[in-house]
């Protein structure tokens, strides 16, 4: 229950649609198919993710994630199109980058637009306005996105910017998905010196908000097993609770993601005969 659908893919930076596509697809019958999430592209993208998937037919509409690369006037068009063919995708996330000030006005806009079956999630700037963003955002029933990492190492927040934002989440009863982190654990890249965050780090930072315990030390942790504990013994009341404010996390790499997963004995290795999981390198979500 607690990484049901979890992990929302993107396509590999430099990657073919084709090649995209056909990971995703391959990962549904793969043996941990109920992590996978939704399939994440760029609205500029559209008309070759439809070509792609008249090429292939998948056996079902493939459940997307739409981000608004185009600005907010070309919403309309974007979702007009996608919901056009509802014998290839279904449309349940549009996401955008919110204006420096996220105002009412701006707001509006966004609600007008976005269907009410489909959700929409804002990525507010971090800085001195983002907590009251937070608010704002969360009071016209939008989901926030936390950019937790990019190709830039200025993007990265420290463990007290990602502290304070769980904090305005769990103040203003709103819910969020992550970006930026593939491993499941705190960790410092060899290469740049730069501190990763892990998603099972702000897993149990999530649910330690929600109760009221330490949640810097939960972001700070690097001891995978201890996080490992703590998360498979929260009870299925708290795993929902838990889940209904971190709804989701973007995975540049989803063998990366479990392969931690199944080290942290979280997952169950893998029989015999299962298909690949997909695998990208994209840090673009």
């Amino acid at each position: 229950m607690l990484l049901g659908q979890f992990a929302d893919l993107v396509p590999p930076a430099g990657s073919s649609m084709q090649d995209s596509i056909r990971e995703y697809v391959d990962a549904l019958d793969g043996s941990h198919a109920d992590i996978l999430g939704l399939f994440v592209f760029q609205a500029s993208g559209l008309p070759e993710l439809i070509t792609e998937l008249i090429r292939v037919r998948p056996k079902q509409p493939l459940p997307v994630s739409m981000i608004i690369d185009t600005g907010l006037g070309g919403v309309p068009k974007a979702i007009s199109i996608a919901e056009s063919r509802p014998e290839l995708l279904s449309l349940r996330i549009v996401e955008m980058p919110a204006p420096a000030d996220v105002d009412t006005f701006w707001l509006d806009r966004v609600m007008e637009f976005i269907p009410d079956d489909v959700v929409s999630v804002v990525e507010a700037r971090r800085g001195p306005g983002l907590l009251e963003a937070v608010r704002r955002v969360a009071e016209y029933g939008s989901r926030l996105k936390f950019r937790c990492g990019s190709l830039s190492d200025a993007s990265y927040p420290g463990v007290d910017d990602v502290a304070d934002f769980l904090t305005a989440i769990s103040a203003a009863q709103a819910s969020f998905k992550a970006t930026g982190m593939n491993r499941a654990i705190r960790h410092i890249d060899p290469t740049t010196g730069e501190a990763h965050h892990g998603y099972l780090n702000l897993l149990v930072a999530t649910a330690r908000t929600l109760s009221g315990h330490d949640v810097r030390e939960a972001l700070n942790s690097t001891d995978g097993h201890a996080l490992a504990r703590e998360a498979a013994t929260l009870s299925e009341q708290s795993q929902r609770t838990v889940r209904g404010v971190f709804a989701s996390c973007s995975w540049t790499s989803f063998a990366e993601g479990v392969q931690d997963l199944t080290r942290l004995g979280l997952r169950a290795q893998p029989g015999p005969g299962h298909g690949a999981e997909f695998a990208d390198g994209s840090a673009g979500a």
